[in-house]
């Protein structure tokens, strides 16, 4: 089966694979964009003020948070995602005169200097082996005063035996196993049918490594399902487990 590895040459990314990508289309956030979003109410409570902004989206998928930003004033918005089906499916859904889609790796996008006030990232993260080196990057092409804001999913689920909780006979999730936390790198993980490669990190190396390279945490929240969204369909299980950490950070002025 194919996996998905940051820096692979695109054609060969799990998200361009036709089963896959039918079943990615039937989630709920592919369907309803950010309203079906289980972390969105947490999330955009993060953003800064976009009006007259710049903003790089790093994995952009179906372009949602790309129109967010457009929706509240951004001057330009790039987003870039190794998928070319997902740039497509942005181009059909999500165009707009000042967003500007690229299918790139986020280990391969040029980084300009200095170049924009936002740089935002959702569930793309958890693919990279290197994080410092995307960390530089980012803060590089961050203008002074910018914001680096992302969702990356939780090191209690990166971290667990496959994604995945463990069930009784009759198909109740009894506990949700996590093993060899502190060796990071490449899990096995079985997404909508298909086996995918993730990269589990843990939490001193996901926060500490901001640190390290210069930005300033201003906000980590783990996310949970609103009230309203716990009566759907398993969601009352989040809540026994985080399955995605939100960080904000800044590059000094």
């Amino acid at each position: 089966m194919e996996l998905f590895k940051e820096g692979e040459d695109t054609c060969k990314n799990i998200y361009n694979d036709n089963d896959f990508f039918k079943a990615y289309a039937g989630m709920e956030r592919s369907q309803k964009g950010l309203a079906g979003a289980g972390e969105w109410h947490q999330l955009e409570p993060l953003f800064p003020k976009l009006a007259d902004s710049t903003v790089l989206d790093l994995g952009c998928g179906y372009g949602w948070h790309c129109a967010y930003a457009v929706g509240q004033g951004a001057a330009k918005v790039v987003g870039i995602d190794a998928s070319s089906r997902m740039i497509g499916e942005a181009e059909m859904r999500n165009a707009d005169p000042r967003i500007f889609y690229q299918v790139c790796s986020l280990q391969d996008y040029a980084y300009p200097p200095e170049k924009y006030d936002l740089v935002i990232s959702n569930l793309a993260l958890h693919y990279v082996e290197d994080l410092e080196d995307i960390y530089r990057k980012v803060y590089r092409t961050l203008k002074p005063g910018g914001v680096f804001l992302f969702n990356i999913e939780h090191p209690v689920f990166t971290g667990s035996v496959g994604e995945e909780w463990v069930y009784d006979s009759q198909g109740k999730p009894l506990y949700w196993p996590v093993d060899g936390y502190f060796y990071p790198g490449e899990r096995q993980t079985n997404f909508l049918g298909k086996t995918v490669a993730k990269q589990h990190h843990t939490l001193t190396q996901i926060l500490m490594g901001l640190i390290r390279c210069g930005f300033g945490l201003e906000v980590v929240e783990e996310a949970m399902p609103s009230e309203k969204m716990r009566s759907l369909p398993g969601m009352e299980d989040e809540m026994r487990r985080p399955m995605m950490l939100l960080v904000r950070a800044g590059k000094a002025v």
